[in-house]
């Protein structure tokens, strides 16, 4: 058990979804934290969000539970329990959920599930990225049922694996899932979904068979998945959602939704990115990655900056359009790009 200082934007983020998320400002929702460790999430979400009137913190070690307490103490509506977290508590249903353990959130899956009232909202952290980004195939196979893509796709790869786990899951006891944010963050990958009635229609899950696939190169082998190749975002939500004033990183805090704000246009799975097109394609230099956005957008489709890679590109173009227009950036060479950028 300990204090995370780098998930302090990721924690940030939380406050700033779930004040996003409940548009109505309702202020008596009852949330749990099923591992909370120090409580510090659970703690800001409680009296940051201005949206919660309890909020359950379960810990099941001695020692842990003991840290927690202390922290809980004397804060209203904070009820620390000495308790597994894979069980459901006494205190459910509730309106949220927050599964954060280290490494694998699947053994606390189906109780965050079984706890949710329908309608409330489950957010799941999973740090075992060498699993779900590729580095292990075989061990993401027997965990989530899924073949991962490999090498620089490998984390999108993973949170798109952890949603059809979700929905899979859902699915098993009638609910179904609605992502109102998905990410990629620096070693984890994080889902906030919205846990609804069972849906009539199918959830958008499938492989990814290589030579059948017209977005971004994935390698060849495939088949990947299966794989949520749906939205990861809920646009509504993303355009409510604000730095928190007690953000503890609000400038980084600030740069991740800007560009999740943008991002949330153009629901693609995966993105290209300059280095790798040239060197694919064999061009004399990547092409300006502003000018390949603009390029995109003026030929009638939807591109933007991917938070999941700095220099990554996210289009709803066929991988032919894309090659095509990122060939017409190159032969303008290099300055000519950077002209146009500046103009």
């Amino acid at each position: 058990m300990f204090y995370n200082p780098a998930m302090a934007v990721d924690r940030d983020l939380g406050v700033a979804v779930v004040r996003a998320w409940n548009a109505a400002g309702r202020s008596d929702l009852v949330g749990w934290e099923t591992s909370a460790a120090t409580g510090v999430r659970g703690l800001r979400l409680l009296g940051e969000t201005g949206r919660f009137r309890s909020f359950v913190l379960t810990e099941a070690g001695d020692a842990a539970y003991l840290a927690l307490a202390r922290s809980a103490e004397g804060i209203p509506g904070a009820v620390a329990r000495h308790a597994d977290g894979r069980r459901r508590p006494p205190d459910a249903p509730f309106d949220y959920v927050d599964v954060d353990p280290y490494g694998s959130p699947i053994p606390f899956l189906p109780g965050a599930i079984e706890s949710l009232r329908p309608g409330g909202l489950l957010a799941v952290t999973a740090t075992d990225m060498m699993v779900l980004a590729g580095a292990q195939p075989a061990a993401c196979r027997r965990r989530y049922g899924a073949d991962p893509v490999r090498g620089r796709l490998g984390p999108e790869s993973g949170v798109r694996i952890l949603l059809a786990y979700l929905a899979r899951e859902a699915r098993a006891v009638a609910r179904s899932v609605r992502p109102i944010l998905a990410y990629v963050g620096g070693h984890h990958v994080r889902a906030y979904v919205e846990v609804g009635e069972e849906a009539g229609g199918p959830d958008p899950i499938g492989p990814i068979v290589p030579d059948r696939w017209s977005g971004p190169p994935v390698g060849d082998r495939g088949p990947y998945g299966p794989l949520w190749l749906g939205p990861l975002f809920d646009p509504a939500t993303l355009d409510r959602v604000a730095v928190p004033a007690d953000a503890a990183e609000p400038r980084e805090t600030a740069r991740l939704l800007e560009r999740m704000q943008e991002e949330c246009r153009v629901p693609a799975a995966f993105y290209y990115e300059p280095n790798e097109i040239a060197s694919r394609l064999g061009l004399p230099f990547p092409p300006s990655l502003e000018e390949l956005i603009r390029r995109l957008r003026e030929a009638g489709f939807r591109a933007s900056r991917t938070h999941a890679r700095p220099e990554g590109v996210r289009t709803d173009a066929p991988r032919d359009r894309v090659e095509a227009l990122a060939r017409a950036v190159a032969a303008g060479g290099p300055q000519s790009q950077n002209a146009r950028v500046r103009a």
